[in-house]
């Protein structure tokens, strides 16, 4: 399954899903299975956001676990940096399979239970292989287009009747969650397609759509908030959004997004769904995800006081107050200095010591919001692209333990909670600070994952 980077403390990020409200007989639910080349000694399962058990592999790396009084729903495994949906039912033996070096192809399901598994499965991988295909249909009128997804829609249909058919005693639950892993995918798509057709047709501005375009939503309901958790519903809600924000008259936008759309879409998200939980955590994620984007200590005041206004979470709330004050604590033309790091022999060094005389990008992060992996990846990518930048990683909260290990360990370091670089990282959340050789601040918050920081770079190079 896709990995999730900047989870934002958002469970629409973390998705997972149980139903709730089931009376379930008191049984003994089994859920076990073999991992071949295993990246951790065990399995988590988990119910939204919270873990129901872990489960040990053995010498012959398989695994065996016990669920009393499972309730019927979606759950989600974890193992190393890999997850996946299961549905499980009470008095489920349920067996998986699965090779890490190919998690997701891998995967099959054995035992009661399986079938509606596997067909889960195979949603996810179809859904996989149909990207490429979209390439090409994006670049279609919208007439062709909707040719297009009327045969798809068509075939999933009938994929969905013929598991019913064969699959009589499957209860209206799994119905639901089957229904949405085949179909949604394809609604989002529809959604997404003024904005895609924009950038692979290069035309400048969105097709005209007629009236029936947007006929699939007569099938949806927006607001079923216990299935915001699962994400193909909640990425189809997610581009939902934003496809109607666009609709108000605002332009294609490719880097970053205007103060004015994100307010727009702040609205939006305020109008269109009922649930204050799933509307607080939309709203969230939306003004840090602009942020991030815009890629900037420079931010959008009037964007952010549109969220303070409609979300109701105090806890959110004071967290992206924090976000907004970091944002302020290190600007442009500021030099670069006054506190110190750790390296991995517990030595002290002052950051002015470590970037003197070099163009340097430091990454401030903490693994909360951004996987290892991805981390590697980048810094990696910067390497190999911009070979005079010096790349500085460091940890918040570290210790001496907490080393990336394909990354090289002279460039990485950590702060304890006694560090004077705490009073601009109030947030905890991942931030690029970005100097030049004079220890003179070219971008005070940049973002690992933004296209901008590209050019800020090359300009740094050539200046």
């Amino acid at each position: 399954m896709t990995k999730i980077i900047f989870k934002f403390s958002l469970v629409f990020l973390i998705a997972s899903l149980v139903s709730c409200g089931s009376d379930s007989k008191e049984a003994t639910t089994f859920f076990g299975g073999k991992i071949i080349n295993p990246k951790s000694n065990h399995v988590v399962l988990l119910a939204m956001d919270k873990v129901i058990d872990t489960f040990y592999l053995d010498d012959n790396n398989k695994f065996l676990g016990k669920i009393k009084n499972a309730k019927e729903g979606l759950y989600h495994f974890k193992h190393g940096l890999e997850n996946q949906y299961i549905y499980i039912e009470p008095q489920d033996s349920l067996m998986l399979r699965l090779n890490t070096w190919d998690f997701d192809e891998s995967l099959v399901f054995a035992g009661k239970g399986a079938d509606r598994n596997n067909i889960l499965i195979d949603c996810f991988l179809e859904d996989e292989k149909e990207n490429k295909m979209f390439y090409s249909f994006n670049r279609l009128s919208p007439e062709k287009f909707k040719l297009k997804m009327d045969s798809l829609l068509k075939l999933k249909k009938a994929t969905y009747q013929e598991y019913l058919k064969t699959h009589p005693n499957e209860t209206n639950r799994y119905h639901q969650i089957l229904k949405i892993a085949l179909m949604y995918p394809i609604y989002t798509r529809i959604e997404r397609y003024p904005v895609a057709n924009v950038k692979y047709s290069k035309l400048g501005d969105f097709p005209t759509i007629s009236t029936n375009f947007y006929s699939h939503r007569n099938e949806v309901n927006i607001n079923k908030d216990s299935l915001m958790y699962y994400y193909p519903y909640s990425k189809y809600i997610s581009n939902y959004l934003y496809n109607s924000t666009y609709s108000l008259g605002h332009k294609p936008m490719v880097n970053e997004y205007s103060s004015r759309f994100t307010i727009d879409l702040l609205n939006t998200i305020n109008q269109s769904i009922s649930s204050s939980e799933s509307k607080n955590a939309l709203l969230k994620q939306t003004v840090i995800q602009h942020f991030y984007r815009k890629s900037s200590c420079d931010v959008n005041e009037d964007a952010f006081q549109t969220y303070f206004e409609l979300s109701d979470n105090e806890n959110d709330i004071t967290h992206v107050r924090l976000l907004l004050r970091d944002s302020k604590s290190v600007k442009k033309g500021d030099q670069l200095k006054g506190f110190k790091v750790f390296d991995f022999n517990n030595s002290k060094h002052d950051i002015s010591d470590i970037i003197k005389g070099k163009n340097s990008l430091i990454f401030f992060w903490n693994p909360e919001y951004v996987s290892e992996t991805y981390i590697t990846s980048r810094i990696k990518f910067f390497n190999n692209n911009f070979p005079k930048i010096h790349f500085i990683q460091v940890k918040i909260d570290g210790n001496s333990n907490d080393r990336i290990p394909e990354l090289d360990i002279k460039n990485q370091f950590y702060i304890d909670k006694s560090s004077k670089a705490n009073q601009f990282l109030t947030s905890k959340m991942p931030r690029l600070i970005i100097v030049d050789k004079k220890g003179e601040v070219v971008n005070g918050y940049a973002s690992i994952s933004s296209r901008k920081v590209y050019k800020e770079l090359n300009n740094l190079i050539n200046h």
